[in-house]
């Protein structure tokens, strides 16, 4: 039998941190100790959430059946050839904590991910993306439980299917794989990339002309901190909306109507929205009802002060949803999951 924390307290698994109580938590660090858990969920028939660090979800106060937390750690070398090496990382270590050491060991790609809420094994499901950088530009495999086999089975990067915010774990093989451990490409050599325009900005303010690893890295924290509030400090769940990609026709005749609209080129014959600057547009930036709101420094944060409840916020989202599609004739879509799904 499995050893089940009833009733568990999962506030501190919710990056939002809303009062949320499990009614069966594990957290688990051995393949074994996975395949017992799945077991009994699917004798049972219980709900089932995966769930990482947290930071990407917004739940419910009750969560009925089961939730599993992947809890294995270990960063390890596997392969260190000239200037390229293959780094693989459990997928319960914490993100951020991941880049630090990173750093550390001189090894480069992932600098402008920095700060980045939540855990590894979380990070490729979204194909986390900051200042210029997606996981995928240096992913190079994962190992994950293949819950329709019960075995462990190897997905590279072409199998990921990554795109924009997406892979195949969010979409066509969702619920089917759960990440044990990553892999990624990375390199002793560092070429930074300075895409995005805060960060050049950033440099240049300090200085700085041709920055080190590190200076990069300090840039995307401090950068990252001037907009997004600490989780522990503000709860919230990062960018709450995606930034929206429409046909270049659509975006003519909004750039007619808004000659200050915020967009950048995207694939062949579309643009891509900021979601941010539409939400501020319609006046929400700063917005707060009751326990939630909308972050001061940026509108595509969506936060929680204390006190409130998924309910709460999703009904805000709404608001918002409705008020830039009223404005700009475009739809937003909610970045986080909702779970479970009302």
């Amino acid at each position: 039998m499995v050893a089940w924390n009833r009733n568990a307290d999962l506030s501190a698994y919710n990056s939002l941190g809303f009062k949320v109580t499990a009614e069966r938590f594990l957290q688990v660090t051995e393949v074994g100790q996975l395949h017992d858990a799945l077991n009994e969920v699917v004798e049972n028939k219980w709900p089932l959430l995966i769930i990482g660090g947290g930071s990407n979800l917004v739940l419910h106060d009750e969560l009925p059946g089961a939730v599993i937390n992947v809890a294995t750690s270990g960063i390890n070398v596997l392969a260190d050839d000239e200037d390229q090496a293959i780094v693989e990382v459990g997928a319960g270590e914490n993100w951020h904590g991941f880049v630090s050491h990173l750093l550390e060991m001189g090894l480069h790609g992932l600098e402008n991910l920095a700060l980045i809420p939540g855990s590894v094994g979380a990070a490729p499901v979204q194909n986390i993306g900051a200042y210029g950088v997606e996981l995928a530009d240096c992913f190079h495999s994962l190992t994950a439980y293949d819950r329709e086999t019960g075995e462990l089975v190897q997905i590279s990067a072409e199998q990921c299917q990554f795109s924009y915010r997406n892979s195949i774990f969010k979409s066509s093989e969702k619920g089917r794989y759960i990440i044990w451990r990553v892999r990624f490409n990375l390199s002793s050599i560092f070429t930074p990339n300075l895409s995005y325009k805060g960060l050049t900005d950033y440099l240049s303010d300090q200085g700085v002309e041709h920055p080190t690893a590190h200076q990069v890295y300090t840039a995307v924290c401090e950068v990252r901190k001037q907009k997004l509030p600490v989780p522990s400090e503000l709860g919230n769940a990062g960018s709450f909306f995606e930034n929206p990609v429409v046909p270049e026709a659509q975006f003519q005749a909004l750039k007619a109507s808004f000659p200050d609209l915020v967009a950048y080129a995207d694939k062949p014959g579309h643009f891509k929205l900021a979601a941010g600057w539409m939400i501020d547009k319609a006046g929400w930036k700063g917005y707060r009802d009751g326990a939630v709101g909308v972050y001061e420094k940026q509108a595509l944060v969506l936060v929680h002060f204390g006190a409130g409840s998924a309910t709460e916020l999703l009904a805000l989202a709404d608001r918002i949803k409705a008020s830039v599609s009223e404005k700009f004739n475009v739809s937003l879509e909610m970045e986080p999951r909702i779970y479970p799904h009302r």
